[in-house]
């Protein structure tokens, strides 16, 4: 007989509870089915019949005891102390017999590794393409060597041409003051040199700037008009004075009979600034000097420049008796130092080094419209080899002198420019 009346509202319904009931006792609860209740005594005394269980039926039918096949069963109510939460597993279920978990599956250390280089060398990948699609478009490519003419047919290897500037451009009073570089108008060439790269060692040879030289015929960079020879000699730091990058690229090839492929420059405050950005460079200085056109005032021993001295110590030559040929291997001694200190792991590592090492140096450099980052970082490898013993480092050979101005060594500056040409180890000495 059905636990429930035959209506859905009025009436007594007995002793159940809720639902309209007159029974002043609960009705046990319902248990959905993934909860399991063992036998308990009665909860409301002696007397109360046990209360069904809902054992997870198929749905209501009021044909049948409470709902569905199964409906409520008879195990009574166990006050919700002793029931297992949803989801427990039995014997065979995801947490084993005992009702614990199972042994958690090992990592897959293999696939972690994989995934982990793959992220890695993707990250290396992006940041060395970002790197230097920004650097290049740092570049001032504004040397147009097409302009000169006349020019010696190229050789084996690579010739830079190097050349750092005495232009004031963009310094301010202060600046000028704190750097010693005067107030004189235009540009100069404080330092020039020639770097050979090629498969039989590199050469560095520096070009004292009051080398006597003839100035050739040459086209304006900037008028287009042709100017003849006429045997006119002055100083080399004159040819660049006269007509900038174009001529002086001419007056070297017109005087030595190399081809020069590319063209870099770099000015005071550039030069100041990837000193000052790669943190200062050590050098070993033999003899103190003082130079008040510069502002040198060095003692001798191990020290470490900044952007400031350093400049001073590239520029001076007042302080010598050869003043120029000190100051060319001056320079040489100082950009080997700086070469070191920029390839060493504390920079290339350090991106807080490395980057405004690069920002600082790329800013300041005019290059040749055809110079790529591959061209430049082949240039400062070499140098950097060549100052640490991989190749040769020397000045152009001198015989001697005329009006001030220094004469070059025609019998040997033809074996060199030979031996450049054919990429041959070197074996002419400079002074």
């Amino acid at each position: 007989m059905n636990d429930w009346p035959e209506g859905w509202s009025g009436g007594n319904r007995g002793n159940e509870y809720g639902r309209g009931s007159a029974n002043a006792q609960p009705e046990s609860a319902r248990v959905m089915r993934q909860v399991r209740r063992g036998p308990q005594a009665p909860p409301y005394g002696a007397g109360v019949p046990p209360q069904p269980t809902y054992t997870g039926g198929q749905g209501y039918d009021e044909g049948q005891n409470g709902y569905g096949q199964g409906g409520y069963d008879n195990n009574g109510y166990d006050g919700y102390n002793t029931g297992q939460v949803y989801g427990g597993g039995g014997p065979g279920g995801p947490e084993g017999p005992d009702g614990g978990r199972g042994p958690r599956r090992a990592p897959n250390w293999r696939r972690r590794i994989k995934w982990t280089a793959i992220t890695v060398v993707t990250v290396l990948v992006a940041t060395t393409i970002g790197t230097y699609f920004w650097a290049d478009s740092k570049l001032n490519r504004d040397v147009d060597l097409s302009k000169v003419i006349d020019r010696p047919a190229g050789g084996d290897g690579t010739n830079y041409l190097i050349v750092g500037s005495d232009s004031r451009e963009g310094l301010t009073a202060a600046e000028k003051k704190k750097l010693h570089t005067g107030s004189a108008a235009g540009k100069r060439t404080d330092s020039m040199m020639i770097l050979h790269v090629g498969d039989n060692g590199d050469t560095l040879i520096s070009l004292p700037r009051d080398s006597n030289v003839t100035i050739p015929s040459y086209v304006g960079s900037t008028s287009g008009k042709t100017y003849p020879n006429t045997g006119r000699q002055t100083k080399l730091n004159a040819a660049y004075a006269e007509d900038g990058p174009t001529l002086l690229v001419r007056t070297v090839e017109y005087n030595m009979g190399l081809h020069i492929d590319h063209y870099v420059e770099i000015g005071f405050n550039g030069f100041a600034d990837i000193v000052d950005a790669v943190g200062g460079v050590t050098i070993d200085i033999d003899k103190g000097f003082k130079d008040s056109y510069s502002g040198a005032n060095f003692k001798a021993g191990k020290q470490t420049l900044n952007g400031e001295e350093a400049l001073a110590f590239v520029r001076t030559r007042h302080a010598f008796a050869a003043s120029d040929l000190q100051r060319t291997k001056n320079q040489q001694k100082f950009l080997s130092a700086l070469a070191h200190q920029v390839a060493t792991p504390g920079t290339l590592l350090n991106p807080f080094k490395l980057y405004p090492t690069l920002g600082a140096g790329l800013d300041s450099l005019s290059v040749d419209k055809d110079m790529s980052l591959w061209d430049l970082a082949s240039m400062f490898w070499a140098m950097k080899g060549v100052s640490g013993g991989d190749g040769t480092s020397m000045n152009m050979p001198i015989s001697g002198s005329t009006g001030g101005n220094l004469l070059w060594d025609k019998a040997k500056v033809k074996t060199l420019v030979n031996e450049l040409n054919n990429d041959q180890k070197v074996t002419v000495s400079g002074n």
